[in-house]
C-alpha cells in the first residue's frame, strides 16, 4: 500500500507539473515493478534471516510474566505459539504459588519474587497480566522494579467483558481502550463508501431490466403497491425506510406488532413466494444502498419491532448496528436467513453478524458478494 501512493503521488506530481511526457512509460513500468520486488525481496531476506537467528536460540527478547491467572495463561499461550514475534517467556509469577501453572511453566514464586528474579537473570521486558482489581498490587511491583531497566509492559484484563473491535486508541493526548467500536472509522468509511457506490449503481444499471418485470408482474398478479416500505434500524440505530417488493396481500398489522412471514402463510401471493424464494424481492433495496442508507455487505436489517423482541433476550444484539445494514451478508450465505422462529435462531444469525463486524474487509465484503451468487440467493428457510 505505501508503494502504490508513493507512485500515485509521483504520477500525480508529474502531470500537476505537466512533465509526464519527459519520462519514458517503460522506464516507469519497470521502475514500479522493480521496485516492488526489491521492496518484497529486502523484507523476505530479513525475515529469513531473523527466523534463522531465532531458530540457533538467537535474537529473543527474554519476558517475565506476572500473573497466572486466565489472562496470564492466555498472554503465555499467545506468545508460545507466535515464536515470530521474538518473544520468550523466561518465568511466571503469581501470589498463588499452588496452582502448578502450566504443562511447560511453573509458577516461580510469589509477585514479591520478581525483583529477585531480575537480579539473577538476564530479563528484557516483565509484562504484567493481573486482573484490574489488582491496582495495589501493581503499584507495589512497579516501586520494587523502579531500580531495573527491563522494559514494562501491563496488558490489561479486558477480555471479560463483550469486545467488539477492541483496539488501542488515545483521547486527547491520553492512552484508552476500544472496548467496542465500529470497524467503519477514516480510510475504511471510505473504502466502504466507494464499494456501495461503484458496485451499487452497476448492479443497479444490470438489473434494472428485471426490476421493471418484476414491478409488472406484481400489478398484474395482486392489487396494491409495487413496493413495499417499512421502517428499520440502520447505522447507529437510526431509523431508515427499507424498500421491498411487495409479496403478501394488502392486510393491516396489529399496531406494535410484525408478524414474521411463515411457512404456508396465506398473506403470502403466488408471485411473492416465488420472490421470496430467490430474494428477488430484496432488490428495490439497491436504491436505498445510493441513497447511503444501507450497504451491499452487512447485517441484515429487522423491523424495529422485532429489535425491541429481542435487544433484551440475545447479547450484544444492538451491536449489529454498528455498520450499515446490508442486502447480503455473512449470516445470509451461511444458510441463517428467513424465519426466525426460535430464540437460537436469532442467537445464531446475531453470532454470525457480529464475527462479520469484527473482522470487516474489503476483501470480506468481495468474497461474500461472490458466495452470494451460488449461496445466498435460494433458501428452503426462505418463505
Amino acid at each position: 500500500m505505501a508503494w502504490f501512493m508513493v507512485i500515485l503521488t509521483m504520477i500525480i506530481i508529474m502531470f500537476g507539473l505537466k512533465i509526464s511526457s519527459d519520462y519514458s512509460r517503460l522506464w516507469l513500468t519497470w521502475w514500479v515493478i522493480l521496485g516492488l520486488l526489491f521492496l518484497l525481496g529486502f523484507r523476505l531476506c530479513v525475515y529469513g534471516f531473523l527466523q534463522y537467528q531465532r531458530k540457533k536460540g538467537r535474537n529473543y527478547r527474554s519476558v517475565v510474566i506476572v500473573g497466572a491467572g486466565d489472562l496470564g495463561r492466555k498472554l503465555l499461550s499467545h506468545a508460545v505459539d507466535s515464536p515470530w514475534t521474538g518473544y520468550k517467556v523466561s518465568a511466571l509469577f503469581d501470589d498463588y504459588i499452588s496452582d502448578s501453572g502450566t504443562d511447560d511453566y511453573h509458577i516461580e514464586g510469589e509477585i514479591n519474587k520478581v525483583a529477585p528474579y531480575l537480579s539473577r537473570h538476564q530479563i528484557d521486558e516483565v509484562w504484567i497480566a493481573l486482573p484490574l482489581r489488582a491496582e495495589e498490587k501493581v503499584k507495589e511491583l512497579l516501586y520494587a522494579l523502579r531500580h531495573y531497566t527491563v522494559n514494562i509492559k501491563m496488558v490489561p484484563d479486558i477480555f471479560g467483558f463483550s469486545l467488539l473491535n477492541h483496539s488501542m486508541t488515545e483521547i486527547a493526548g491520553l492512552p484508552a481502550v476500544n472496548l467496542s467500536d465500529t470497524p467503519m472509522g477514516g480510510g475504511n468509511r471510505l473504502v466502504k463508501a466507494l464499494e456501495d457506490k461503484v458496485l451499487g449503481l452497476l448492479i443497479f444499471i444490470l438489473i434494472s431490466p428485471l426490476l421493471l418485470l418484476i414491478s409488472m408482474g406484481i400489478k398484474i398478479t395482486s392489487p396494491g403497491p409495487v413496493l413495499f416500505k417499512q421502517k428499520r434500524h440502520g447505522w447507529d440505530g437510526q431509523v431508515i425506510n427499507v424498500y421491498k417488493f411487495r409479496t403478501m396481500k394488502m392486510h393491516t398489522e396489529e399496531k406494535g406488532r410484525i408478524t414474521q412471514a411463515s411457512k404456508g402463510d396465506e398473506r403470502v401471493t403466488p408471485f411473492g413466494s416465488f420472490l421470496r424464494r430467490t430474494s428477488l424481492d430484496e432488490l428495490p433495496q439497491f436504491y436505498n444502498v445510493l441513497q447511503g442508507r444501507m450497504s451491499i455487505v452487512g447485517p441484515r436489517p429487522h423491523a424495529i419491532e422485532h429489535n425491541e423482541l429481542y435487544k433484551d433476550q440475545v447479547d450484544r444484539y444492538m451491536l449489529r448496528h454498528m455498520v450499515k445494514p446490508g442486502i447480503t451478508g455473512w449470516a445470509q450465505i451461511n444458510g441463517l436467513r428467513g424465519e426466525t422462529d426460535t430464540l437460537d435462531k436469532m442467537r445464531k444469525r446475531v453470532e454470525y453478524d457480529l464475527y462479520y463486524i469484527e473482522n470487516w474487509s474489503l476483501w470480506f465484503d468481495l468474497k461474500i458478494i461472490f458466495l452470494t451468487i451460488f449461496k445466498g440467493f435460494i433458501n428452503k428457510n426462505a418463505y
